[in-house]
């Protein structure tokens, strides 16, 4: 598949799966809802890998990366996640995530040793600007408290986290390690972690008795895990985690569109005005702007 087409897969799906966990918010603790998200997807890739026969054998510094990878992307990014979204307005939390491309960039070049690429750098402010423009009607209507300032400390801890994953599967995917495989492994390896902090923490396995809990559930895990994480890491191994970060700024867009359909989202001319830059921006950090610079120079000379 084409980069434009997994990055168009990826942003569609994580944008629907956006709404779809305000579905499983105050309903079962949230490193709960993540280990019985991650428990199904793991699950299914399973049963692929054994239905394709596809080799689950890995050299152990490679498990040990993945065991990592569990951690940080599956365990600690989304279980902060979740609770982020219990203390602060889901326009903050997508503002916040532009940080993941920052912190993509500098790992990138202290962890691996690649360059930073300026124009992600452009490219992701011009995305954060875009994304303040949209959301500037719920932020005037936002209060500070002192849930605000947990919910800031959980969306830093995630965003932190979901960026150090980011630059440690780059490198395991840099050797060549199949990406079904390799989100296989991560995942499983995360639900020791997110099952052993959700009992530690005290937190309740009850099964809720609310449908739209498990409508929900299953969309996220075979959607927004199996499918969006195997078109994100697919991303990420042929552009590299700084571009493919670039995600978390788009997907937004498309969650809003979803809220128009069926919240009645009103969008103003400055929240239009902001897609166009996020779009924008997009184009710079992957090189679109630069190439067609370059082309321009070529045929006026």
């Amino acid at each position: 598949m084409s980069n434009p087409l997994l990055f168009l897969a990826t942003v569609m799906i994580w944008g629907s799966t956006w709404i779809a966990i305000n579905y499983q918010i105050n309903v079962v603790d949230p490193a709960v809802s993540v280990a019985f998200r991650f428990s199904i997807a793991a699950a299914i890739l399973g049963f692929w890998c054994w239905f394709r026969k596809l080799p689950l054998r890995m050299p152990l510094e490679t498990h040990k990366k993945l065991i990592l990878v569990g951690i940080l992307f599956y365990t600690l990014d989304y279980s902060f996640l979740y609770a982020a979204q219990h203390h602060i307005i889901s326009a903050l939390l997508a503002l916040l995530s532009s940080s993941v491309i920052y912190i993509n960039v500098v790992l990138r070049r202290v962890l691996l040793g690649k360059p930073m690429r300026l124009e992600v750098v452009i490219g992701a402010t011009f995305g954060l600007i875009g994304i303040a423009m949209i959301f500037i009607p719920e932020f005037e209507a936002m209060s500070v408290n002192e849930g605000l300032t947990v919910g800031l400390l959980f969306a830093a801890a995630s965003f932190l986290s979901a960026g150090v994953g980011n630059v440690v599967s780059e490198k395991i995917l840099d050797v060549g390690t199949p990406v079904i495989q390799m989100n296989f492994w991560a995942m499983s390896y995360s639900l020791i972690f997110t099952f052993g902090f959700a009992f530690i923490s005290g937190a309740s396995f009850t099964l809720p008795t609310v449908a739209s809990y498990y409508y929900a559930l299953l969309y996220l895990a075979l959607f927004g895990s199996v499918l969006a994480f195997g078109a994100y890491m697919k991303l990420l191994q042929q552009i590299g985690s700084d571009k493919a970060a670039y995600v978390v700024l788009v997907y937004p867009i498309i969650a809003l569109a979803i809220s128009t359909l069926f919240e009645g989202y009103q969008w103003t001319i400055l929240s239009a005005i902001g897609v166009i830059v996020v779009l924008f921006g997009n184009a710079v950090a992957m090189g679109k702007i630069a190439l067609f610079m370059r082309k321009n120079a070529v045929l006026n000379t």
